[in-house]
């Protein structure tokens, strides 16, 4: 597949990635995603940019638009040259971040506090994106939760239990599945708000803890739509068809495409954190 670069005038400036590929079949109005993948702290190999060339996540995303003919996608690296008039020109916002961007600080009040609650905007944090603006509320308010350490590493394989397999997002994956991926466990976790779509199962994973794992969940935020997704630090989970399409579920969800629960499930956490504390109990005998 031969893909190029094309930049807007409305993003030359500000230095963006803009990865979409101007097509004549084009959808007629493609929704926007502006993907940031800066890192003001730890860099994933994912969206680690090598000879000028867009990042794994990134070009996947890129793909992804242009297979389902239904978004193109503008990355940026750089989010100190992004205006509150450059955010109006996006339906959805995508963070693969790490840290405390240096947003302007009347960019950053707007994208969190008013440009996410508006109708017809979306918000997906996947990965990292929880280990972004840990002290800065709004921020995670937003998201429903931060990275509180990952004990599960890169390299270990979990189980994963779908909780909702009628939600766009989490349908691809059927009621169960395996995955070899970097776990985050959260703290700021407000299970009151969200709507947990998937959660590690703890019995089924060997390195066990007594409490509740979520894997992908979902909330309104406003008027606005917010999916956060733990999985995607491995490289090959970007290139992974269930993973993809995941992703792409959400983003029908968050274009109205789609239906799917967004009520807030705290009793399934609850539940889920008994279970927790059952499975660790019983592998401590």
């Amino acid at each position: 597949m031969i893909t190029r670069r094309v930049f807007c005038s409305l993003c030359l400036a500000a230095g963006f990635a803009l990865s979409s590929l101007a097509t004549a079949d084009a959808a007629p109005n493609p929704a926007r995603i502006l993907m940031v993948t800066q890192s003001a702290g730890f860099k994933h190999g994912s969206v680690t940019r090598k000879s000028e060339q867009l990042s794994p996540a990134e070009r996947a995303m890129t793909d992804l638009g242009i297979s389902s003919n239904l978004f193109r996608v503008d990355c940026t690296q750089d989010v100190s040259k992004i205006t509150k008039d450059m955010l109006d020109n996006y339906d959805i916002v995508m963070f693969y971040t790490t840290g405390d961007l240096p947003f302007e600080p009347d960019v950053q009040e707007y994208l969190f506090n008013d440009w996410a609650k508006q109708k017809g905007h979306g918000f997906i944090g996947v990965h990292s994106a929880a280990d972004t603006y840990h002290n800065y509320e709004p921020y995670w308010d937003m998201l429903g939760g931060t990275f509180n350490g990952h004990p599960w590493n890169a390299n270990q394989t979990v189980t994963v239990t779908v909780h909702d397999p009628e939600h766009p997002v989490s349908q691809p994956w059927g009621d169960e599945f395996e995955i070899t991926d970097e776990i985050y466990q959260f703290k700021h976790w407000q299970p009151e708000k969200v709507h947990v779509l998937m959660s590690l199962n703890m019995a089924k994973t060997s390195l066990k803890k007594p409490y509740h794992v979520p894997i992908a969940w979902v909330k309104q935020y406003g008027d606005g739509k917010v999916l956060h997704m733990s999985l995607g630090h491995r490289e090959d989970v970007w290139t992974n068809e269930k993973y993809q399409q995941s992703l792409l579920g959400g983003i029908k969800w968050m274009l109205g495409m789609e239906e799917g629960d967004a009520a807030p499930n705290p009793e399934l956490s609850s539940a889920q954190e008994a279970k927790a504390k059952s499975d660790f109990d019983a592998a401590q005998k």
